[in-house]
């Protein structure tokens, strides 16, 4: 470990894409727009980590998808498992919350583009609720 600091694992479904993480996470947000929702199903939940502290292992399948100027998503093309959501500027990446070995330790702090969200369900846990971004 660096400096005593926790390092995390994840990997997707199958494998194929396994990485580790140190230090803290960031607190999830709940991203309900169209793409996020297009591209996992429903809504993308995830936590913000210093991509100076990302680390991929093992990247046989890890594909990285362009969807909008300056935004890739990076997935497994083995099993299908969104992972990654990166912005060519900033020093952030986004993980899937869900591809994380164990528990997080953290909670949601936002859901955000709310008025993209699908019509089948409901917000209801009591946290930030943001029409558009929440930066």
């Amino acid at each position: 470990m660096a400096n005593g600091e926790r390092v995390r694992e994840g990997e997707c479904l199958c494998g194929a894409v396994r990485f580790e993480v140190v230090g803290d996470l960031g607190q999830v947000v709940a991203c309900h727009c169209s793409m996020c929702r297009k591209q996992t199903g429903h809504f993308w939940a995830s936590t913000d980590v210093r991509k100076d502290a990302l680390t991929v292992t093992e990247a046989r399948g890890l594909k990285w998808y362009r969807s909008s100027p300056g935004i890739r998503r990076g997935f497994c093309s083995e099993c299908g498992s969104t992972i990654f959501f990166d912005r060519d500027e900033g020093q952030s990446i986004s993980i899937s919350g869900g591809v994380l070995e164990g528990a997080t330790g953290v909670g949601t702090r936002a859901h955000i583009y709310c008025a993209d969200k699908g019509d089948y369900y409901e917000i209801a846990d009591g946290v930030s609720q943001f029409p558009a971004s929440d930066r």
